[in-house]
């Protein structure tokens, strides 16, 4: 579909669903979810086992080919949590598995098919024992993980720093640089001259930032009608 055919209160009631499905199914399998979550398509969403937490501001979007994932585990000496901190940003098919400890810092960015796991899954020579090694990983605030990128356990990145696509992160990496490979380098710093804003500026006025939205939705929908979104659905045409 290259254009939105919905009327702008069709969008409305799509968003308020959206809401209401999060809010019945998903917000009580977390141990804790913060106001204000936006989750694109909630029922792709998969959230399996205990400890796993989100503050407020989470966006997580979601796909039918993309699901996102947070999974812990339970066996043996071993429990899993996931920490999310707050204006997290979490993209289609990401995967987060723990057996530890996963915590994500504030105004963290995931990108498509992101995943960060902080266990090997299976001993390496007996292949029977389930979780392996595991170690705790760590993210610091607004890092930013590119699209692909996989961090493996006992990593810890530090603050604002970069993680280029399809990376594989399997030591730590400091704060301020941008990072890529296999294994992840360090590439360059971040220049200190140059102000980084997080995404908690987003959402330093909510009303305003809603109104907003609003308006530009509404300046893009005003010509659509429920018939036009029928017709698309049942026989769309070329430029549809």
């Amino acid at each position: 579909m290259i254009l939105d055919h919905r009327p702008f209160w069709l969008l409305k009631f799509h968003e308020k669903f959206e809401r209401f499905y999060a809010s019945w199914f998903l917000a009580p399998q977390f141990e804790s979810l913060g106001p204000d979550a936006v989750i694109m398509r909630p029922w792709n969403l998969r959230v399996n086992g205990k400890h796993i937490r989100a503050g407020k501001n989470l966006h997580i979007v979601t796909d039918s080919d993309r699901r996102v994932s947070f999974s812990t585990w339970t066996l043996g000496e071993h429990q899993g949590k996931i920490h999310l901190g707050d204006n997290v940003l979490v993209c289609p098919g990401c995967r987060f598995d723990s057996a530890s400890s996963i915590i994500i810092g504030d105004n963290c960015m995931m990108a498509a098919g992101s995943y960060i796991t902080d266990a090997d899954w299976h001993d390496i020579y007996d292949r029977t024992q389930a979780v392996g090694t595991t170690k705790p990983v760590v993210l610091g605030k607004n890092v930013w993980l590119g699209d692909g990128a996989m961090v493996c356990k006992g990593v810890s990145i530090g603050d604002n720093t970069v993680i280029g696509a399809r990376s594989l992160v399997t030591q730590d990496l400091p704060a301020n640089v941008i990072a890529g490979g296999n294994p992840a380098r360090v590439i360059k710093p971040l220049d200190a001259d140059l102000q980084l804003t997080t995404r908690a500026s987003i959402f330093a006025d909510m009303a305003e930032l809603n109104r907003n939205m609003d308006g530009i939705n509404r300046w893009i929908l005003q010509d659509n009608s429920l018939l036009g979104w029928l017709r698309n659905k049942v026989k769309p045409r070329p430029g549809d």
